[in-house]
């Protein structure tokens, strides 16, 4: 804030230092070239003293004088009312000027010359302060604007980022309406209430994480203890038939058995909604999706030097949502930029089946063959991700997504790369 307020007085400053030099320059020039007219003035005058009379100049050739008119002073005769009257009325809004024309030491008469004076170096001198101050005043006006609309509100709310990252989820946020700000407070507000809804989802998880793991482990005790008994009596020879020894084989078998399903159980919870996935389900056209990848990554893969192909395509209505099929395809293209080779990266389109089928083809080393089963399983990571970063979700929520949106994903080894098949139905 305080360097709007100095970046304020600045222009304050500015202009006020620009008022005073042009006051001192342009005023001290003032009333100069007020009088040029009195150049054609003399100029006339003296023409017609040369001739001896009084002629009507060529006013062509006149930059101010507009009309020249005589009065003739007649011996023995007198001036009529009417007549001065119509000599000295004023005409067309010009200004008047008189001179008497003279031969020898004799006055023939008076000649006016109307003009119309220039506009002097006075009156533009007011005009230029007028015309500073007026912009001073729209500077200064625009400077206040963005003060109040742009600089105020973004100091309320630079520091809610890294309050939200220290996990302080209970400072509230003011409502703004304004247009430059109201989405951006009202996407941050809803980046808190999620942040705050994952926390409390979080612990409500490791609650029953650990109540589930009390809960199991109490129960595996029992078959666990009597497992040991068994093995202990088998150990020790406590059996002398070997029918006993037979019955106490089955029944380590059948508790193993109890504990290989309360491992199962443990495996299958853990795998569940791992991620919460929602999908607002309705209906898109594939042109506004094709536009939505091709605005975002077109940039982007122009800056990395990978070439990206997207094919023709009909447009088409699809079932699903337009922001959770362009989140697969986010998955993707970021598995392309770091897995692939960066050379290339196509989409295609085509029909199968009363499907739309989209696919994405990335130049580069294909997993393995016996990896491609679990390439969709949650933390997998096949052996070709090296020591790039990552944690092997990105394939499991992109076909967690395609389910809810009653569509599939597979994927396809290529000779040179890998190849992603999204499946909508039309």
């Amino acid at each position: 804030m305080k360097k709007i307020n100095l970046l304020i007085i600045g222009v304050i400053c500015f202009y006020a230092a620009t008022l005073l030099i042009t006051g001192v320059f342009v005023g001290g020039q003032s009333g100069e070239k007020s009088r040029e007219y009195l150049v054609e003035v003399n100029r006339m005058i003296s023409g017609m003293e040369e001739q001896g009379g009084f002629f009507m100049p060529d006013l062509r050739t006149a930059e101010q004088i507009e009309d020249v008119s005589f009065l003739e002073f007649t011996e023995g005769e007198e001036l009529t009312k009417p007549e001065a009257e119509e000599f000295f009325r004023k005409r067309n809004g010009c200004e008047t000027h008189m001179e008497p024309l003279m031969a020898g030491d004799r006055v023939l008469g008076l000649v006016r010359f109307d003009y119309r004076s220039r506009m002097n170096t006075g009156t533009q001198h007011w005009i230029a302060e007028g015309m500073l101050v007026l912009s001073c005043a729209f500077t200064l006006a625009v400077l206040f604007y963005l003060k109040h609309k742009l600089v105020r509100p973004f100091l309320t709310l630079r520091d809610m980022p890294y309050e939200l990252s220290k996990g302080r989820l209970g400072t509230e946020i003011e409502e703004n309406k304004d247009r430059f700000f109201g989405k951006f407070v009202w996407g941050i507000a809803m980046l808190r209430d999620n942040l705050k809804s994952s926390q409390l989802k979080a612990l409500k998880l490791e609650k029953e994480k650990k109540l589930l793991l009390l809960s199991i482990s109490h129960d595996i005790k029992t078959p666990l203890n009597s497992i040991k008994l068994y093995a202990k009596a088998l150990q020790e020879g406590l059996y002398s038939t070997k029918e006993e020894q037979m019955n106490s084989a089955k029944q380590i078998e059948k508790l193993s058995g109890e504990i290989e399903e309360f491992v199962r159980d443990i495996v299958k919870t853990s795998s569940e909604e791992i991620v919460p996935i929602e999908v607002e389900n309705s209906e898109f056209y594939l042109k506004d999706f094709v536009k939505m990848v091709r605005e975002y990554y077109e940039p982007k893969c122009r800056l990395v030097l990978t070439e990206l192909v997207i094919g023709d395509f009909d447009n088409k209505l699809l079932k699903g949502s337009l922001d959770g099929a362009f989140e697969v395809v986010e998955n993707i293209m970021e598995n392309a930029f770091k897995y692939g080779d960066g050379r290339q990266i196509e989409i295609t389109f085509y029909e199968e089946e009363a499907c739309q089928l989209i696919k994405i083809r990335n130049t580069g080393n294909p997993v393995k063959a016996e990896e491609m089963p679990h390439l969709f399983d949650s933390f997998y990571r096949g052996s070709n991700v090296g020591n790039k970063e990552g944690n092997g979700l990105g394939l499991y929520i992109c076909r967690e997504l395609m389910r809810k949106m009653e569509g599939e994903i597979f994927a396809e080894r290529q000779e040179e790369g890998m190849s992603f098949h999204l499946v909508f139905q039309l």
